[in-house]
C-alpha cells in the first residue's frame, strides 16, 4: 500500500493526490472511535468549549495532509511548499558554537518539514533518533519512496544507541527526538499541560544532560494548503552544566518543554497528531510520578 500511494503521489503530483486525503480523513471521522474520543477531549481542552464535528475533521484532515506531505519532503521536493522559519538565527548560533545539539520536536505537525531548513543552511545535517518500531516503519515508507533514498535513522533502545548519537553530535550534526509520548515503564514527569497534569519522559532531557548538549523545541506546523511554520525555541543549555543539579534541570527542562507544546498546540490547535488519551490517570499500584530517580 505504501508503494502504491507513494506512486499515486509522486506521478500524478501532490494537487491531484490530494483529492484521495479527504476520503481518507471521512473514513477516521467515522469509523476510529478511540481516536475521535481523545481527539475530542484534546480539542476541548484547546479550543475552550466543546469539539464541533468540523473540529474534528479539520483536525485528522491536517494530519492526514502532513501524512501526504512526508513523500514529497523526504524525496526532497521542497520547491513544492511554502516554508517559513522562526527563531533560525538559533539553529546558526548552535552551529557556530560547533558540536551539534537536540532537537526536541512532539506529535505536532511535521518534523519532516525541518530537513527545508537544509535548503536555506547548507551543510546542516539532521537525523532522527527513535524506537526500533518507528524506525523500522520510516524505513519501509523510505523504501516505498525510493530505494535509493538514504535513511538517516538512530536506532534507540540499545547501548550503541548513546554513542552513535554522540558521534553525529561531534561531527556537528542535530539530533532529533519527539518528548511527547512514553514508552512502557519509563521515567516520567507529571506536568501541568492544557488545564490538567500529564506525564511526559524524561529520557530526551537526560541523555541532553549526559551529552552535554544545549536542547531546542523544533515544530513543523502544518497551515494549510502546500504552507508550513518552522519554528525552533531554546529548552536549556547543558553544556556547562554543574555537578549535583542534574535533576532538578532535567524536570525544569521538561516543563518548558511542555509549556513550549502547549503554546503551539493554543496558536496551531488541529496540528496535535497525538491521538491517545494524553491526561490519563496513573494505574493503581503504578509507582509515583516524579521527576527526581
Amino acid at each position: 500500500m505504501l508503494r502504491v500511494m507513494s506512486w499515486i503521489s509522486l506521478r500524478l503530483g501532490r494537487r491531484l493526490s490530494r483529492g484521495v486525503l479527504y476520503g481518507i480523513a471521512a473514513y477516521f471521522f467515522l469509523f476510529a472511535p478511540q481516536a475521535r474520543r481523545h481527539s475530542r477531549e484534546y480539542l476541548r481542552r484547546v479550543l475552550g468549549r466543546p469539539a464541533t464535528p468540523m473540529d474534528r475533521f479539520r483536525q485528522i484532515l491536517a494530519f492526514a495532509s502532513t501524512i501526504h506531505d512526508r513523500v514529497y519532503l523526504m524525496s526532497g521536493r521542497f520547491e513544492l511548499f511554502e516554508i517559513s522559519v522562526e527563531g533560525e538565527a538559533l539553529v546558526h548560533a548552535a552551529r557556530a558554537r560547533g558540536g551539534g545539539a537536540l532537537l526536541i520536536g512532539a506529535h505536532l505537525g511535521s518534523f519532516e518539514a525541518a530537513r527545508a531548513l537544509g535548503q536555506r543552511q547548507p551543510g546542516l545535517e539532521i537525523a532522527m533518533a527513535m524506537y526500533a518500531d518507528n524506525a523500522r516503519k520510516i524505513n519501509a515508507t523510505l523504501t516505498a519512496i525510493s530505494p535509493r533514498l538514504k535513511t538517516d535513522i538512530i536506532e534507540l533502545g540499545h547501548i550503541s544507541a548513546m554513542l552513535e548519537i554522540r558521534a553525529r553530535l561531534v561531527a556537528g550534526s542535530f539530533v532529533g527526538m519527539m518528548g511527547d509520548r512514553t514508552l512502557g515503564a519509563e521515567p516520567v514527569e507529571a506536568v501541568m499541560f492544557l488545564g490538567s497534569q500529564a506525564s511526559f519522559p524524561l529520557g530526551p532531557m537526560r541523555a541532553a544532560v549526559m551529552l552535554r548538549r544545549p536542547v531546542y523545541f523544533m515544530a513543523g506546523l502544518y497551515l494549510g494548503g502546500n504552507r508550513y511554520h518552522i519554528v525552533f525555541e531554546r529548552i536549556a543549555d547543558f553544556s556547562t552544566i554543574g555537578p549535583g543539579v542534574e535533576a532538578n534541570a532535567v524536570s525544569a527542562a521538561v516543563r518548558e518543554y511542555a509549556a513550549l507544546v502547549e503554546r503551539q498546540c493554543r496558536l496551531y490547535p488541529y496540528n496535535w497528531f497525538n491521538f491517545l488519551d494524553f491526561w490519563q490517570v496513573q494505574p493503581p499500584g503504578a509507582p509515583p510520578v516524579s521527576g527526581i530517580e
